[in-house]
């Protein structure tokens, strides 16, 4: 069963955002599909779901601790702005 999220492994600070094509981590941060980041042991959410209105997220991410993305990108897209959601 697919459900649509992946767990994107950071290797020397890119992540395999789509097939094929790494992009810089820094990149996840700013992006729709970005759900969690794991931190150490840990999984924090995304500053890009700050916006959301089901999850209002304001804490500082350090992305030097960061080893994977979790990702919603089920289609392929690719990394896509918070800001074409919110302007």
């Amino acid at each position: 069963m697919n459900t649509g999220v992946r767990v994107l492994e950071v290797k020397e600070g890119l992540v395999p955002c789509q097939e094929g094509r790494r992009r810089p981590l820094d990149n996840c941060r700013f992006c729709v599909h970005s759900r969690r980041f794991r931190l150490c042991d840990r999984w924090v959410p995304s500053p890009a779901r700050a916006y959301c209105t089901l999850q209002r997220v304001t804490n500082r991410v350090d992305f030097t601790g960061v080893s994977a993305v979790e990702c919603d990108d089920d289609g392929n897209e690719g990394f896509r702005s918070i800001m074409t959601v919110i302007s």
